[in-house]
């Protein structure tokens, strides 16, 4: 063979080689995901941080894009939202509903659309669903009613600062909280004022400025999320009664919740993860064939500051909130 023959033949084998090559690159690529992401509003900082943890784990797989949608607290946009993703016939949608039965029918329109549905957070109606993640509400507001009544000693004037009634956590956490305190069996606890302050700080002081008004002793101010009981501390300050009461939340975010008990301004405060991570983590297995479960229940922590700095103490299915060793604080 001459050398130039020579030199044609290595220069046919690299091309194939690279054609070969670029093949293989081109069937490893990972196969393109669109989520959507229907979020009923981002005026909580709890809700922010979801986004946050959705985006960060769905940044750790190129295949993987996610469209956000904030219904800025309107269950009629964020039903157009969910129609919307689906006539994009994106791969799959996760939902955090701002109520559950305004949501269930599109919800279940996408499901038997044949677009996997997660539901974060706040449950819908039925079933018409892939799967549920989210904490035990009910639990954590057990867990929080047990904590009031041994803090309280069985005796004590307490104000509820509800969430979104029509929504399932607001319920579930009034439901539990009234369970753990057991008034029936402890009849000197009294819930003097309870309002919707619908999720919002705002809100939330506003109402407890009115409680402050009628009220000239409470005990304690329990609060459905953490930004409602920082606005009730704060009506509490500004009328110079912040010293003469206890402040409990919910959602222990690092640099809301647990920052506030570290400083005193809550007593108490308890975890409700965003689930952000396990829903993007469920998304692949759902993209990688496998059946998920219906229900993915979250953990929750008790936080005071006794704990806080140890890590708190791991709420049982009881509602109970226990140390590591198992011993019941």
């Amino acid at each position: 063979m001459t050398r130039g023959g020579r030199t044609k033949t290595v220069a046919s084998l690299l091309a194939v080689g690279l054609g070969l090559a670029g093949a293989s690159l081109h069937a490893q690529a990972p196969k393109r995901r669109v989520i959507g992401m229907s979020q009923c509003n981002l005026g909580e900082p709890w809700r922010q941080q979801m986004n946050a943890d959705i985006r960060k784990a769905a940044a750790a797989h190129p295949g993987l894009e996610v469209v956000f949608k904030d219904a800025q607290n309107d269950s009629l946009v964020q039903r157009s939202h969910v129609e919307e993703l689906v006539a994009q016939k994106v791969d799959l949608i996760v939902i955090s509903p701002r109520e559950a039965a305004a949501l269930t029918k599109p919800v279940a329109q996408a499901f038997e659309a044949g677009i996997p549905v997660i539901v974060l957070d706040r449950a819908v109606l039925g079933d018409k669903f892939t799967c549920f993640i989210g904490a035990d509400n009910r639990q954590i507001g057990r867990a929080a009613g047990e904590w009031i009544r041994r803090t309280l000693g069985g005796k004590g004037r307490i104000v509820e600062l509800e969430g979104l009634m029509t929504s399932t956590p607001g319920q579930d956490r009034h439901t539990g909280f009234r369970e753990g305190l057991d008034a029936a069996k402890n009849p000197g606890l009294e819930v003097v004022f309870e309002a919707d302050m619908q999720w919002l700080e705002p809100n939330a002081r506003r109402e407890m400025e009115s409680a402050l008004a009628r009220f000239p002793k409470i005990d304690l101010v329990y609060a459905h999320n953490d930004p409602g009981a920082h606005g009730a501390w704060l009506a509490a300050r500004a009328a110079g009664r912040e010293g003469e009461m206890r402040f409990v939340g919910i959602d222990a975010l690092s640099h809301e919740g647990l920052r506030y008990v570290r400083q005193g301004v809550l007593d108490a405060t308890l975890e409700y993860p965003t689930g952000g991570a396990e829903a993007i983590a469920t998304a692949l297995r759902i993209f990688a064939g496998e059946t998920v479960e219906k229900k993915i229940v979250l953990g929750s922590r008790l936080y005071t500051k006794e704990n806080v700095d140890a890590g708190g103490a791991a709420v049982s299915a009881a509602g109970q909130a226990k140390d590591e060793k198992g011993a019941r604080r």
